[in-house]
């Protein structure tokens, strides 16, 4: 069994990235300690927004961009899970097929796993994993599940949030939710009617929000024709190098190793497994109370 190795990983062999990502998502034994050994500074960039936005034609556009450029890339997508297996349903395979053959692009599908925030469980191991290989973006391109895709934002070191002109509607409901957590806005679609002001609303809500440094761009894009991606790219540049100098990655290393903590306390507990405990306590009990149900869980992880 190949067990990967951190120099390996560090030169970009996929066969070491690929099994040490797979320690991560199942949380192998010795994952810590392969973890431990790790270390990168990639700009990991977050895409969410709602479904239909056009966020896989999204991610085409700036990899194609970025590899034009002689960046390498690193995409985790992630794939509502099987309600069945929790396995991924790999619709990356079908939105990402021009980017497979591509040398200096690796692609790995990811499970939610039931995941309400649209992520994978482990998806922090994951991306530490990647800012050790030699890869200059990661990308994560969420499922578009909603507005408790806010999680992202405490993953990526800059988050975008996509939209459509036809959104224009939305635009007092989002704003309490998803909207807030955007370091650059992208309308798409931008051919649309509508476009132009919808983009403006969203400059207003960004002023709105902005702070004494940074006030989040809004960058109009037609992925398919690559129109406005340069654009994008240097707006994530120019995040990108004011996170550095920030508390911002003071308050998301907080927040990554208070998810991990959470994570660990309950290691022992799954979705499949209470699954299986819920069918047997209700085959004794047809009428079972949920809260009866989970108290000796409760009580476990008080001690």
């Amino acid at each position: 069994m190949l067990i990967p190795q951190a120099l390996d990983i560090q030169n970009g062999n996929e066969r070491h990235i690929a099994r040490a990502l797979s320690w991560s998502e199942n949380q192998h034994p010795e994952v810590l300690e392969l973890l431990k050994t790790l270390k990168g500074n990639a700009q990991v960039i977050g895409i969410t927004g709602p479904p239909g936005a056009g966020k896989s034609t999204l991610v085409n556009a700036l990899v194609t961009h970025w590899r034009n450029l002689k960046k390498r890339v690193a995409i985790l997508a992630v794939d509502p899970s099987s309600a069945f297996n929790f396995g991924s349903l790999l619709g990356d395979r079908l939105r990402m097929q021009s980017l497979f053959l591509n040398e200096g692009v690796f692609i790995r599908s990811v499970s939610s796993r039931g995941s309400l925030g649209g992520l994978s469980a482990h998806i922090i191991e994951m991306v530490h994993v990647l800012k050790h290989a030699p890869y200059d973006y990661i990308l994560i391109e969420t499922v578009g599940v909603g507005q408790s895709e806010v999680e992202i934002a405490g993953v990526a070191d800059t988050t975008i949030v996509v939209s459509v002109p036809e959104s224009g509607d939305e635009i007092q409901t989002l704003k309490s939710g998803i909207m807030e957590i955007a370091d650059v806005f992208v309308v798409n679609k931008s051919d649309r009617d509508g476009a132009q002001t919808f983009a403006n609303h969203l400059k207003k809500l960004a002023h709105s929000r902005a702070t004494a440094n940074w006030e989040s761009p809004v960058i109009l894009t037609q992925a398919v024709d690559q129109n406005g991606i340069a654009e994008l790219s240097e707006a994530l540049n120019q995040h990108g190098n004011f996170n550095k100098n920030t508390n911002r990655q003071i308050q998301l290393f907080a927040e990554k190793a208070y998810a991990m903590i959470q994570d660990y306390r309950m290691r022992d507990l799954n979705l499949s497994t209470i699954i299986s405990d819920v069918q047997k306590a209700i085959n004794e009990n047809p009428n079972l109370n949920l809260f009866e149900f989970i108290e000796p869980y409760f009580r476990k992880f008080s001690n």
